[in-house]
């Protein structure tokens, strides 16, 4: 199988967790209760780099692409398992688009 084909799902996934997870960090910020958004909004910036450095990965065929990938899974179950503890839009939607980066990259690892 072509690799661009290979990584497409779990590229897609990532750059579009990396837009969730951007789009949570500055709408937590506006949130009155910065305390208690302040794991989100810190995972919200770990996962979004770390999506983003996935998906140049991939595009890019480092030898890498395993590894990065692995961690992405790893950031993005820790992001969604924080934001699913909030009831903002924001989080709710944060948390869905993490959980199925986490499966596209899951699933490209295994058949990889």
């Amino acid at each position: 199988m072509n690799q661009d084909l290979q990584y497409k799902d779990c590229i897609e996934a990532c750059l579009q967790c990396m837009n969730a997870c951007n789009v949570c960090y500055v709408s937590s910020l506006k949130e009155y209760d910065l305390a208690m958004l302040r794991e989100c909004i810190r995972l919200d910036r770990e996962c979004a780099d770390i999506c983003n450095f996935a998906a140049q990965s991939m595009i890019r065929q480092s030898p890498f692409v395993h590894e990065i990938c692995e961690l992405c899974v790893k950031a993005c179950e820790a992001c969604a398992e924080e934001c699913g503890k909030h009831e903002h839009e924001h989080c709710k939607e944060c948390a869905e688009a993490c959980r199925r980066c986490a499966d596209a990259c899951s699933q490209m690892l295994a058949t990889a």
